[in-house]
């Protein structure tokens, strides 16, 4: 069986998707820092940060979102949490070796990915109208626009492809 053209290391992969990878790659390593970071700092000092922040605005000790935080904090969760990032992680530099290298699975894996994320942008531009969550949606839809567009790309090639071997 004959590669696809889409999968062909001879084809170049676009310079958009390159700076896909990049992005995809610094999003996995920064995951996989914060995992290290969360693993070895530990719950003792992330409890005592908290404490520190309900202190310096004095906030009510004993209800808030960070008394929440704070009562949740604990070996297991820190774990968990550690867990989580470490899976996100690779999964994202997964993907960025996929898209540096131009394979259709990676624009896949990011289109379908990223575009998960569009229903919480929503949410979160709802509820907070700034500019942050209108670039991070802008940023959501450029990327899926970008991988969808490089799905049709291939699709087209593999359709030219079955012709040229049909006919």
């Amino acid at each position: 069986m004959k590669a696809m053209p889409a999968d062909n290391p001879a084809v170049t992969t676009p310079p958009r998707l390159q700076v896909l990878a990049l992005f995809e790659g610094m999003k996995g390593t920064l995951a996989l820092i914060a995992a290290a970071s969360l693993e070895l700092i530990g719950p003792g000092p992330l409890r005592r940060l908290i404490d520190s922040l309900i202190s310096k605005f004095n906030l009510d000790p004993a209800s808030g979102p960070l008394h929440a935080l704070l009562s949740a904090i604990n070996p297991a969760a820190v774990n968990f949490a550690a867990a989580i990032l470490v899976l996100y992680g690779v999964l994202r530099l997964a993907e960025a070796w996929g898209l540096w290298r131009g394979k259709a699975w990676a624009s896949w894996l990011g289109c379908v990915g990223t575009a998960a994320y569009l229903p919480l942008d929503l949410y979160g531009l709802y509820y907070h109208r700034g500019w942050q969550a209108w670039v991070v949606l802008g940023l959501n839809l450029l990327v899926v626009w970008v991988l969808a567009k490089d799905i049709r790309r291939r699709r087209g090639r593999r359709s030219i492809a079955a012709d040229a071997e049909a006919g």
